[in-house]
């Protein structure tokens, strides 16, 4: 079950299981375990001056390059990186150029910090100096900076990644945001939220505008990507044979079903039908409250549940679990190795993409995937 090298993956046998996954004739779990060279990770760590071993998700954090950085020095750092992981079950060779989320808000002209690890994004102010957070919707109108030194970088870097990587990895697209996360950064959270309430069309208007440019974002970064030879990714643990994006509303967490309806679900649809295999990420308790909306979605092909920090793990939320598979969609999530055998052995394997987050050694990792597998 495991794989040498990214360069050995059997990608025939990987693109086979994942198309019967999307098909739901795949009768057990999609199983994805990924192990990183402790001893590269020490060395990164060395040279870094860290304290700790940093994650595999801080090691691929493109950020920590300054944006001027040679682009093939960028690359030879990920073609290090992923010369000492090693595969193991369904996952697969993958990388995409990591800035943190919700860029398409720099690219309409969000302030941004790049940090260690994300991305901050702020309100821009206007040439008279005053803060979006107080001009009236009405005066404000999006232009999408094809410019911006920033989207630049990310159009450079994911199509080196593709000319370097060719067939070998499946290149991801950046973490363009949701619509409503989008608006918050360039009008801050908590006006968002009462304009929501007093001003819907603009908020409505501003959304559609945001879509536009998401979408046109989208299909520049996939005129980058073959798709046709290593299918589709972005920063979640899915892979589709087709477009395919986790779509995301972090800012849907504070929102009624109403407001989740009027202001996200459009978006949703739209998209769908230009992105054939639409995943959703739901994050967090307050989220759960729009299930059933995201269920009603034909075109919404799965559901990622993350229940957010200090929430119990996935495996305690087997009734929310039961109720997105019975309801026709996929699941993924990022699981420890007994959280995937308590969600295996209470549900049933079938429609799951299980990301183990544990540190496993290579006979541990085999043993589980063989188990949660049924082999």
């Amino acid at each position: 079950m495991s794989h040498n090298s990214f360069g050995k993956v059997d990608w025939a046998a990987l693109r086979r299981a994942w198309n019967m996954w999307w098909e739901g004739t795949l009768e057990r779990p999609l199983v994805m375990y990924e192990h990183l060279d402790p001893g590269w990770s020490r060395e990164i760590q060395m040279k870094k001056g860290l304290s700790e071993l940093p994650s595999l998700s801080n090691l691929s954090f493109t950020g920590q390059f300054g944006l001027d950085t040679p682009v093939d020095q960028v690359i030879q750092y990920y073609q290090d990186q992923l010369d000492h992981i090693v595969y193991y079950g369904d996952a697969f060779p993958k990388l995409w150029v990591n800035y943190g989320p919700g860029l398409v808000a720099a690219f309409l002209g969000a302030d941004f910090q790049i940090q260690s690890d994300t991305i901050w994004l702020s309100p821009p102010q206007s040439e008279n100096g005053i803060s979006w957070e107080e001009i009236p919707l009405i005066e404000i109108s999006l232009t999408f900076n094809a410019q911006h030194p920033l989207w630049q970088r990310v159009c450079e870097l994911t199509k080196a990644a593709e000319d370097h990587f060719g067939e070998s990895i499946c290149v991801g697209i950046t973490d363009l945001g949701g619509n409503l996360d989008i608006l918050a950064s360039l009008i801050g959270s908590t006006r968002l939220a009462m304009e929501m309430l007093d001003n819907p069309d603009e908020v409505a208007r501003l959304c559609e505008e945001i879509r536009q440019v998401w979408l046109d974002c989208y299909d520049q970064q996939k005129g980058f990507i073959n798709i046709e030879t290593r299918g589709s990714t972005c920063w979640a643990a899915v892979w589709a044979p087709e477009r395919y994006y986790m779509f995301q509303s972090d800012f849907a967490y504070m929102i009624s079903p109403e407001m989740f309806k009027r202001f996200v679900v459009p978006d949703l649809k739209m998209c769908a039908e230009t992105i054939p295999y639409a995943f959703y990420h739901l994050d967090g308790k307050g989220q759960i409250r729009h299930v059933d909306q995201l269920l009603a979605l034909d075109g919404l092909r799965g559901i990622q549940w993350i229940p957010g920090d200090g929430a119990p793990p996935p495996e305690e939320w087997l009734s929310l679990l039961e109720k997105i598979i019975a309801g026709d969609k996929r699941c993924q999530l990022y699981v420890s190795a007994e959280g995937a055998r308590r969600i295996v052995n209470e549900l049933g394997g079938k429609g799951f993409a299980l990301y183990i987050n544990d540190d496993l050694s290579p006979t541990e990792a085999e043993v589980l995937i063989k188990e949660l597998c049924g082999e």
